[in-house]
């Protein structure tokens, strides 16, 4: 049998730009227009040879059984493979979960990936994205996508706007652990509002800098999150009182961050919410996920 190198890679978080919720369907899944956009805040993912599939995690808090979107895709990928061997995951976990940056669904697109070479399964990228959709609705942008991408569906039909920030990126993490279901089960329909376009905004964005758009791109998620968390909405608040140039935030929350044209002011807003000991990250303009 060929001898397995051990491999580390990095999982690169995402903050949302813009999200509108557009309506529910009758399986119960919520239908989406958001852009994805990837931050420079990652797990750390290593893999080395074992006889099972095995996991462990930096995090006491996440489970590492069946459950963990990671076990998942490797257990998909060995039945479909008719893989005999197994694997050891070793996840150190860096982006907190429960706030809306797609750390599991960045961890389950990094094995899919990964895994498909390390086993020489060499599945197409159909099947891959096939299992991404199983997994989860944010799974397929990271297992696909480099940089800024539009979603539409439950968030699976992606489109590569081959497009990156122009901006500084501050993400603050403010200490609360927001599920997904609380988020769906809270957040204040307006299913009857004509939205705007935002795949057709965000060129205007990127290669334009039009700052004076930011505010059209609006999280449905964000006023009952700050209705029910006020730490959440005071980063925004600071956020902004810092010069951020637009501040929302991400996915189903709790994670928020700001847009900064210059670093030495996006450094100084990260130092304040350091003191406060929350997490943050600083993406640089043009991140791509592809190292």
């Amino acid at each position: 049998m060929k001898i397995k190198t051990p491999l580390t890679v990095k999982a690169f978080a995402k903050i949302n730009l813009g999200l509108f919720i557009t309506r529910k369907r009758d399986d119960g899944y919520h239908t989406l227009s958001t852009l994805f956009a990837p931050i420079d805040w990652y797990d750390i993912l290593s893999f080395s040879a074992a006889d099972a599939i095995e996991m462990s995690c930096t995090n006491p808090d996440l489970p590492v059984d069946d459950s963990n979107l990671c076990v998942r895709a490797a257990r998909l990928l060995q039945d479909e493979g008719g893989v005999k061997e197994g694997v050891s995951m070793l996840l150190d976990k860096r982006v907190p979960f429960g706030a809306g940056l797609g750390g599991g669904s960045s961890d389950a697109a990094t094995v899919l990936r990964e895994l498909n070479s390390f086993w020489d399964i060499n599945l197409s990228s159909v099947d891959l994205h096939r299992f991404a959709v199983s997994l989860g609705a944010d799974v397929p942008y990271f297992l696909e996508m480099q940089g800024l991408a539009y979603a539409g569906g439950i968030g699976d039909e992606l489109v590569d706007l081959n497009m990156t920030i122009p901006w500084f990126i501050v993400t603050v993490f403010p200490c609360e652990h927001i599920s997904t279901a609380w988020a769906y089960g809270h957040f204040h329909r307006r299913f009857e509002l004509e939205r705007p376009d935002l795949r057709a905004l965000a060129p205007q964005l990127s290669s334009d800098g039009k700052t004076e758009l930011l505010p059209l791109f609006e999280n449905d998620f964000e006023s009952a999150v700050f209705e029910q968390f006020g730490n959440v909405r005071q980063v925004k608040t600071d956020l902004l009182s810092a010069g951020a140039l637009f501040s929302s935030l991400s996915g189903s929350g709790s994670a928020v961050y700001g847009l900064f044209e210059g670093e030495s002011a996006a450094r100084e807003v990260m130092a304040a919410m350091e003191a406060k000991c929350y997490p943050v990250s600083l993406t640089p303009p043009g991140f791509s996920m592809r190292q």
